[in-house]
């Protein structure tokens, strides 16, 4: 279905039951809002999205600019706004205390959304994220997990963000994000990819970088902070800084040994697990 949230139009679907039959009466389930990454579309997130829609009303959407989703104004591409969006589409929706996870690009969006709106959600999770960009730091994680030629790639996509860079990056790093050191052909051809918001994204996070750590320090919801430790894009270093700015919210922290930054390829049962407990808040 289409929403409109603050002016544009975004495609959300709804798994699961809010309230779930049981014998002669219901049960009201929680309400989680998925937020995927990218920036593309939610179509990597909907493994996790049917399997949490055993224990939740879960809704998935894609970004403004993102998958099926209008564009709107390029300038107003930005983490503010996406954080504002979450907020907005709550409020159309009718939705109160949600539980929100972001993963990877999602999970910037979460931040910004927690730290915006403080006190909407009941629960957070920053799922293969972290607090701010640090170019270096991912650099690194590519050259350990697809050595060199990865690393090489990766720095010259994000101090350059360009029609050029991009594909060389894709095809020398995307087979490093997991630790099976495959890429889901099927996946990639059916995920629609806005790439002049992808290159923008880029090129903000690293020529006038966001740092969430300060404004993390005021959120107070119950925070799941989960990472690969094979991850090449956001390594464990940068699920440190996420829990060390949450100075005042309770948090779980788990770290996922052998795993990359796709947890749902790498360690899928294990990571539903974790998942799941967080909503039905059992950790």
């Amino acid at each position: 279905m289409r929403v409109t949230v603050n002016g544009v139009s975004l495609f959300v679907e709804v798994f699961g039951h809010k309230l779930a039959p049981d014998g002669p009466q219901v049960i009201e389930r929680p309400t989680v809002i998925l937020l995927h990454g990218g920036p593309t579309d939610h179509d990597h997130v909907r493994r996790s999205a049917h399997r949490l829609a055993e224990v939740a009303q879960v809704v998935v959407y894609d970004h403004r600019g993102c998958g099926r989703s209008e564009h709107g104004d390029p300038a107003l591409w930005t983490l503010d706004q996406w954080g504002d969006d979450v907020r907005g589409l709550c409020e159309v929706l009718g939705i109160t205390s949600p539980i929100v996870l972001g993963t990877s690009f999602g999970g910037f969006v979460a931040q910004s959304y927690a730290i915006r709106h403080p006190g909407h959600a009941a629960r957070l999770g920053f799922l293969v994220t972290g607090a701010r960009q640090n170019l270096d730091w991912s650099v690194e994680g590519f050259r350990k997990q697809g050595g060199d030629e990865a690393a090489a790639a990766f720095r010259a996509f994000g101090e350059d963000p360009t029609l050029e860079t991009l594909p060389v990056y894709l095809q020398t790093c995307r087979a490093a994000y997991n630790v099976q050191r495959t890429v889901d052909a099927a996946a990639a051809q059916r995920t629609l990819a806005n790439v002049p918001l992808i290159l923008e994204f880029f090129r903000q996070s690293y020529q006038t970088p966001f740092d969430f750590r300060p404004g993390l320090a005021a959120v107070t919801a119950p925070v799941l902070i989960v990472g690969g430790d094979e991850d090449p894009i956001l390594p464990p270093a940068f699920q440190d800084e996420i829990e060390a700015a949450l100075i005042a919210a309770p948090k779980t922290r788990v770290r996922f040994a052998k795993a990359g930054h796709q947890l749902d390829v790498d360690v899928p049962d294990a990571y539903d697990e974790v998942l799941r407990r967080f909503v039905l808040g059992e950790s």
